[in-house]
C-alpha cells in the first residue's frame, strides 16, 4: 500500500471532529462547572491543609498577607494552567471528557498551547462583559463564540468518545457473536 492511501484510510482526529456534531452552550456550561468543581475542590484542599498549618505555626500579620497574595496567584496560576494544559494537549479538559466534547482545531494544524491560550484569553474577555461574548454559540450555526473565533477552534461531541445509547450493543461485542 502506498503512503498516500495509507494516509487516506487513517483518518485523523481533526478529520473526526469536522463531521462531529457541534456542541451547544448547555454541554459546554455544564462541562465548565464540573472544571470549576474540580479547579475550586482542589485549592479548597490546599487551603484547608495550609489552614490547618496556619493553626500550629505563628506566622506575623505582614506575612499572613503576602501569603494570601501568593496563594491568590497560584489560585491563577492553576486555573489558567489547568484549561491550556488540558486543551492544549489532549482537547478534552475533566469536564469535557464527562459530557463527551472536545475542543478542536476549526482548521488545519494541532490545537497546541498557543492556540490553547489564545482560547483561554478569549474565554476570560468572553464572559467580563455580562457573558456576552458567549450569546453567539447560540445563534452561530458552528456554536462558536468569542474564544473560539479568536483562537480558531470550535467545540464538538467526540465522535471517540461517545457513550453507547442505551440497549445498544458495542461493536466489538456484535463482532464476537459472528
Amino acid at each position: 500500500m502506498s503512503s498516500g492511501a495509507a494516509a487516506a484510510v487513517r483518518t485523523s482526529k481533526t478529520d473526526r471532529a469536522a463531521d462531529a456534531p457541534y456542541a451547544g452552550l448547555v454541554t459546554r456550561a455544564l462541562a465548565f462547572a464540573i472544571d470549576a468543581a474540580v479547579i475550586d475542590g482542589a485549592a479548597l484542599l490546599v487551603v484547608a491543609v495550609v489552614a490547618l498549618a496556619s493553626t500550629v505555626l505563628y506566622i506575623p500579620d505582614d506575612l499572613k498577607t503576602v501569603l494570601l497574595a501568593i496563594g491568590a496567584g497560584a489560585y491563577v496560576i492553576w486555573g489558567t494552567g489547568y484549561f491550556v494544559s488540558f486543551w492544549a494537549t489532549d482537547g478534552r479538559t475533566l469536564g469535557n471528557r464527562v459530557m463527551y466534547i472536545r475542543v478542536a482545531p476549526a482548521g488545519p494544524g494541532k490545537l497546541g498551547y498557543r492556540r490553547a491560550v489564545l482560547r483561554f484569553v478569549g474565554l476570560v474577555v468572553a464572559v467580563l462583559p455580562l457573558l456576552l461574548g458567549l450569546v453567539p454559540i447560540l445563534f452561530n450555526d458552528r456554536r462558536r463564540g468569542l474564544q473560539d473565533r479568536v483562537a480558531d477552534t470550535v467545540v464538538v461531541h467526540d465522535p471517540d468518545r461517545r457513550a453507547p445509547r442505551p440497549g445498544a450493543r458495542h461493536a466489538t461485542a456484535s463482532r464476537q457473536l459472528r
